[in-house]
């Protein structure tokens, strides 16, 4: 196996790590949560478990040194684009209408983003990460 092979299969455990373990926690709890018969809070975990598991699989973008930042930002807005959205809009927490609904989604979608980066980048800066 060459180091490129062994790289990508130690990103993948770690994506699997990072997005499985909250995974699994919050379907637990959405399962739990559908067995006392509290059938929309066991939807709405379930849907936020999918996009747990999506976002911290996805932060191993960043430990992909030889990228830099801007294209690791877009890789991973990629990623939460064809992941995260498509979630949100089937998830039922937004009323989903026509198509200026679903832009209106996507503004969301893109205002929580901008301020997540922005918020994760000032503290990589402050702790040196």
């Amino acid at each position: 196996m060459n180091v490129v092979e062994s790289r990508f299969k130690m990103l993948m455990k770690q994506a699997l790590l990072r997005g499985g373990i909250p995974l699994i926690i919050m379907v637990g709890i959405s399962f739990i949560l559908y067995l006392q018969g509290k059938d929309a809070d066991a939807k709405g975990t379930f849907f936020a478990s999918l996009i747990a598991f999506f976002v911290g699989a996805a932060t191993i973008i960043y430990n992909i040194d030889h990228w830099s930042l801007t294209k690791q930002s877009g890789v991973h807005f990629l990623i939460m684009l064809v992941t995260v959205y498509p979630i949100l809009l089937v998830s039922g927490w937004f009323n989903i209408a026509s198509l200026l609904d679903a832009l209106k989604v996507f503004l969301v979608f893109i205002s929580v983003g901008v301020v997540i980066w922005l918020v994760m980048a000032t503290l990589a800066r402050i702790f040196s990460w």
